[in-house]
């Protein structure tokens, strides 16, 4: 089963905004860099918008732009703006709750899995938005002076 992309998606929009801060983005010329529809973007853009992570603009010259500087904007909220809370999705059916398994199993895995999420999300607070533009500008300068 595939996971979801919103989250490479939304860093990857959020990238494209903190290359040029100074002018507002319109979700076509995000769509044409993803790959995707302006509709995908658009969605994720009103999510990241009710986090305080963007700002829109209508009319001519408008589009998005960072509600604050990528320095001040961490992956972890980016992933909770987007992605629906739980790494693991618990067991769909009722297990039998004579059986000691299955009367047992969703609190143990509710006890690791909350640990594990939890985890995640410290590793992605770690790292700012302007860590992963600056990544990018690297790879970027490395494959010009290769060219």
């Amino acid at each position: 089963m595939a996971g979801s992309t919103r989250f490479a998606v939304a860093v990857h929009i959020l990238a494209l905004m903190a290359e040029d801060r100074q002018k507002p983005i319109t979700s076509e010329a995000m769509a044409k860099s993803l790959g995707t529809n302006p509709a995908v973007v658009r969605r994720l853009l009103g999510l990241l918008s009710a986090a305080g992570l963007t700002t829109s603009q209508l009319g001519k010259g408008g589009g998005s732009t960072l509600a604050r500087g990528p320095k001040k904007i961490n992956l972890a909220e980016i992933y909770q703006a987007v992605e629906t809370p739980g790494l693991i999705a618990p067991q769909r059916s009722s297990p039998d709750l004579a059986c000691p398994v299955g009367r047992h199993m969703a609190p143990a895995l509710k006890n690791l899995t909350t640990a594990a999420e939890q985890a995640f999300l410290d590793a992605l607070a770690a790292v700012s938005l302007k860590q992963v533009s600056r990544e990018i500008a690297a790879a970027n300068a490395a494959a010009k002076s290769a060219a």
